[in-house]
């Protein structure tokens, strides 16, 4: 399944172009798929022979900031993914969407699949970029009582409110799961009925896990440059991880199922031994759907019976 780049990924692009671009003269630009550029003032010839002097993150975009204060912002979406090589690298042919070439080296932008979600914005004026902020906290610069506040201004379930980045920066369905789980907190709990207690175990959860997968990146990419970024790893306890068992107490990992996405939790860790359901599976199961874990583990020894 497709998988946007979130706080950690994006983070260590960052790192690693900054290391390896900044200070280098951007040279011209290959684009196949003008469709990637959405602004047109100033137009992006204006970048050609300005230097590079630093990359940001903001949410989950990255920032190119180029002399004279002008500024590439780039958003991958669920399938764009950045590679670094050799001046001149070829574009691959359909999924190629840009090529940024530099003194000594090119940076390549390609998508996978047949949308095309990836953006490219140029801006002028560092006040520009405001315009790109969702206006959620830092989650590994915000303190208690900042994220506390952010999170329970509205009442959402935990799941929503992680993911939501007027709410949260950069933080969206892959690391969520990892942070809930760490939390021992449901998905579906809503944020309005969470205790002193219980935000605190959030918040530290949420710091950690983001740290740790940062500095696990870090240290797989080394002086290189991040060329499998995805969200299913064999590290992870319970994102991607449906019916594998927790990495904490054995049991079977669950998934709720909504739009593109899902929600990966253990119900022993997470929810008292609860099986939660998405409304489509609630429906078709009506009162056959398995409501506790002991449930759903007599189901699976049945079934392993009868085959």
């Amino acid at each position: 399944m497709p998988f946007v780049p979130e706080l950690p990924d994006v983070s260590v692009y960052v790192e690693r172009l900054s290391a390896h671009l900044v200070g280098q003269r951007l040279t011209a630009f290959r684009l196949p798929k003008p469709f990637l550029v959405r602004t047109f003032e100033p137009p992006l010839e204006a970048a050609v022979g300005r230097r590079v002097l630093g990359f940001q993150r903001i949410g989950k975009r990255i920032v190119v900031e180029l002399e004279g204060e002008l500024f590439l912002v780039l958003h991958l979406m669920i399938a764009g993914r950045l590679h670094l090589g050799d001046l001149g690298k070829k574009l691959p042919g359909r999924i190629g969407l840009l090529g940024i070439d530099f003194e000594r080296a090119s940076l390549t932008l390609t998508e996978a699949g047949s949308k095309r979600r990836a953006s490219l914005h140029v801006v002028s004026g560092r006040a520009g970029l405001s315009a790109f902020s969702r206006g959620g906290v830092e989650p590994l610069e915000a303190n208690l009582s900042e994220f506390s506040a952010a999170l329970q201004r509205e009442n959402r379930t935990l799941k929503r409110a992680l993911v939501d980045p007027t709410i949260l920066s950069g933080v969206g369905n892959a690391y969520s799961d990892e942070i809930l789980h760490r939390a021992r907190l449901s998905p579906l709990k809503r944020t309005s009925g969470l205790s002193g207690e219980e935000l605190s175990r959030l918040f530290a959860a949420t710091q950690s896990t983001l740290l740790e997968w940062l500095q696990r990146l870090q240290r797989e990419v080394g002086d290189g440059f991040p060329e499998k970024v995805t969200a299913f790893r064999p590290e992870m306890a319970v994102h991607g991880k449906f019916k594998q068992p927790c990495p904490v107490c054995g049991t079977a990992v669950q998934r709720i199922v909504y739009a593109a996405n899902e929600c990966n939790y253990c119900p022993r860790c997470q929810t008292e031994g609860k099986v939660l359901a998405d409304r489509a599976l609630s429906r078709l199961l009506n009162k056959d759907f398995p409501r506790r874990i002991e449930d759903l583990e007599e189901l699976a020894a049945a079934r392993a019976r009868d085959v």
